[in-house]
């Protein structure tokens, strides 16, 4: 179905890790979610993404791909919304007057309310310290699988070499 919200989980890298963009909800003084907004007619989720975290946080950015969708009622209206791993790209002249906070991952996690946005950061926050490490996903556990794979392929040749040795006069010399 066709979203009816566009939302932005925007990083930036820093020398301490990556950073998270939260902004205070409106109405709501406290509260901090992702900037999101409405689908406008003919406008895509990505492109309202897009504008509503230049809007609400003055941030521009860059798309980099779609995140899993989120979706609840509210007043009995459906609002779907369509996520968004942005990357920051610079400052913008926000329209609104939001408070923004550029958080490290727990510090968002505890900061944001709701369970499905806690669980769109974290597959965010996957992609993005796969990317800046430069490791696909799973490299590590394939990395120690191949390690384990070394090191009992080595115990069988060790052992395959003493069996021969000590199998040849009984002695163990040649």
């Amino acid at each position: 179905m066709r979203p009816t919200h566009g939302g932005g989980v925007v990083f930036k890298l820093t020398s301490e890790g990556p950073r998270y963009l939260l902004v205070e909800a409106s109405g709501s003084r406290g509260r901090w979610v992702f900037p999101k907004g409405h689908v406008e007619d003919e406008e895509t989720g990505a492109a309202a993404a897009l504008r509503e975290v230049s809007e609400e946080a003055g941030v521009r950015a860059r798309l980099i791909r779609r995140l899993r969708p989120a979706e609840h009622r509210k007043d009995g209206e459906r609002i779907a919304i369509a996520y968004f791993l942005l990357a920051y790209a610079g400052r913008t002249t926000p329209l609104e007057k939001r408070r923004i906070r550029w958080l490290a991952f727990g510090e968002a996690i505890e900061a944001l309310d709701r369970g499905k946005s806690r669980r769109i950061l974290r597959s965010a926050h996957r992609i993005v310290t796969a990317t800046a490490t430069g490791e696909p996903r799973g490299h590590r556990t394939w990395a120690m699988a191949r390690r384990l794979a070394r090191w009992l392929w080595r115990g069988v040749l060790f052992l395959g070499w003493r069996r021969l040795c000590f199998s040849r006069n009984g002695s163990g010399t040649r």
